[in-house]
């Protein structure tokens, strides 16, 4: 003799599914993951049928991100290219703007000593007269920097890079540069102790120098890169106006930050770049004040210092 059915077990056990983010909608479609049931709204596509958006959010909470061999994110968005390119344009509206702008925030090898915030903000200064200075250094900085190096090193090694190279270039300038003499009372020599030197071409040298160390540890071609290298190099050389000691030393600084970066990409040494990095500032530092200190500037006196 069979027991009649419990009143209300069958309703409960019938109950329809309903969504656990919309319990007032009912669905027979259940989550690949978690097989909870999943209204149209909550439902999003996967490989083999639906998930819902719970699981979704925890895989892309899970899942790690694609990385270059030198630890960027190849589908990342050049945030920092396009900073670096933004303040420039606005630094050199503001210098078309502001009379006296360009000489105060220029580098000058005879105000460095006091005055040396200006071996940076001289790097996102360009000559007001000549719109291609700036039309060609954000080309080089967005086909060199945005479209390569940012994405492989990463945005904040690529930053590191590019600024620590700015200041190579004028350390280089200044290592290169000569104060005049006393004769007669009157100081002769010296032209480009007094000469200022704006642009962002030694950060964009230290970007040429630092692919160049990359190709060749990932044993790509560096042929069009030299090429570059040496027609800026002539063109240094020929045309007047050019500061060429600070592409030099850009140059030379970019190549020496990316060999620190190349050479510490191991998942050891990795934790060592940034003392490193730092390690080459310190080496322009320790360079910038030993010049001053050994070098017997008699425009101090005529400068108030």
């Amino acid at each position: 003799m069979t027991e009649p059915p419990t009143p209300g077990a069958s309703s409960q056990q019938e109950a329809p599914p309903v969504c656990p983010r919309h319990p007032d909608r009912v669905s027979y479609v259940r989550c690949q993951r978690c097989q909870r049931p999943v209204c149209p709204e909550c439902q999003r596509p996967a490989a083999v049928g639906v998930q819902c958006v719970d699981c979704v959010r925890e895989q892309a909470r899970t899942v790690r991100s694609a990385r270059t061999v030198l630890g960027g994110r190849p589908n990342a968005a050049p945030v920092v290219s396009y900073a670096i390119v933004g303040l420039c344009v606005l630094v050199y509206v503001l210098q078309l703007a502001v009379p006296g702008l360009t000489r105060d925030i220029a580098f000058v090898p005879a105000l460095g000593r006091t005055e040396p915030w200006r071996f940076l903000t001289s790097a996102f200064a360009h000559s007001p007269s000549q719109i291609t200075h700036i039309l060609f250094n954000m080309l080089a900085l967005w086909v060199v920097g945005a479209q390569y190096l940012e994405r492989l090193l990463g945005g904040v090694r690529y930053a590191a890079v590019y600024l620590v190279s700015a200041i190579g270039g004028g350390v280089c300038y200044l290592l290169l540069s000569t104060p005049p003499q006393v004769v007669g009372g009157q100081l002769v020599g010296g032209t480009n102790w007094f000469t200022a030197a704006v642009g962002a071409s030694g950060a964009v040298f230290g970007l040429f120098g630092a692919l160049v160390v990359v190709n060749r540890k990932l044993g790509l071609s560096n042929g069009g890169i030299w090429a570059t290298i040496g027609i800026n190099a002539v063109i240094g050389f020929v045309v007047p106006g050019i500061a060429w000691q600070a592409h030099l030393g850009g140059l030379l600084t970019g190549a020496a930050c990316a060999a620190v970066l190349v050479g510490l990409n191991g998942r050891e040494s990795r934790r060592y770049q940034w003392p490193a990095l730092a390690g080459v500032l310190a080496l322009l530092v320790v360079l910038a004040v030993a010049k001053y200190a050994l070098t017997s500037d008699p425009t101090q006196v005529f400068l108030g210092g």
